[in-house]
């Protein structure tokens, strides 16, 4: 038995809490992973997760075990590419998750500058507005918009979004320009909330170091970034939106800034990652090369 390959396989099952999602992240048989753990299990002696027909959990000797074998595996990296200098000799899997519009905007723009520079590295680049768990999902690295919840990851700040609020030239043709927020009492929002059944509070108003919150009229909610967006071209609302995700609508006119001297709190932009002595060089690097691309997003 190799036993390297089964501390790796053992430590994708512990995080994804399953066989069947590790197998598949890893692009192998379900009962070869399984079949590997219970080997390195009979070698230790010991039983390393308690299986059931929902989900797989780490047991107390699992858990010491985990911790010891992450260690090591990113010790051995490490000491694996101590003399490799050649960018091409870097190899293996890079998990990621981001927001749409910056994936979409931002990364993928710049990224084949960088499969260039690094053709080992293999991405799987995930995009959404939902916020996955890092650990349990298997992911590297992770970039959020937002005030953050302490998670016990490591958090490096990359920067704040300055938002700005936009409505269409067809909404404002029909209802009229606002001119202070208490004119948003008759006007329309569009809500955005990742989880759908919770309104948000209304409009954003920040200054002297105080948020205030304005209320609004607005029918329409939604959890998606690009909804949002598409929902305040269509003439359902204003919104209030990064710069730099509505550039494009601004410039070519289908949104139009309102209200420039009453806007919302910036956005914090955070990469967020598992322990830094975890961290393998190809992560490192990308997180330095992802540091360096944010810079011509945020203040």
């Amino acid at each position: 038995m190799d036993k390297i390959y089964a501390m790796k396989l053992f430590i994708r099952v512990a995080e994804l809490e399953s066989f069947s999602r590790a197998a598949e992240s890893l692009r192998l048989p379900k009962g070869s992973v399984s079949r590997h753990i219970q080997a390195l299990e009979n070698q230790l002696r010991t039983q390393l997760l308690h299986r059931t027909t929902r989900r797989v959990q780490l047991t107390q000797d699992g858990m010491v075990y985990y911790e010891r074998a992450k260690d090591l595996l990113s010790n051995l990296e490490e000491l694996d590419g101590m003399f490799q200098h050649d960018p091409g000799s870097l190899s293996g899997i890079l998990r990621v998750d981001m927001p749409v519009a910056m994936a979409k905007n931002l990364v993928i723009p710049h990224l084949p500058a960088f499969v260039q520079q690094y053709p080992g590295i293999e991405i799987e680049l995930s995009s959404s507005d939902r916020l996955v768990d890092v650990i349990r999902e298997g992911f590297d690295c992770v970039v959020r918009v937002g005030t953050l919840k302490d998670s016990g990851l490591i958090a490096r700040p990359l920067g704040k979004l300055s938002l700005i609020n936009c409505a269409s030239p067809d909404y404002l043709a029909r209802f009229g320009y606002p001119e202070t927020p208490e004119d948003l009492a008759t006007h329309a929002l569009v809500y955005y909330a990742v989880n759908t059944g919770v309104r948000p509070q209304g409009f954003e108003i920040y200054s002297n170091n105080t948020t205030r919150w304005v209320t609004a009229g607005g029918i329409l909610t939604v959890n998606s970034t690009e909804t949002y967006h598409a929902a305040c071209v269509a003439g359902l609302g204003i919104i209030q939106a990064p710069r730099i995700g509505v550039k494009e609508a601004l410039r070519s006119k289908k949104l139009v800034e309102i209200l420039p001297q009453y806007r919302a709190q910036p956005m914090p932009v955070s990469l967020i990652y598992p322990h830094r002595r975890n961290l393998s060089r190809r992560v490192h690097l990308f997180m330095e090369w992802l540091t360096g691309v944010m810079k011509t997003w945020v203040e």
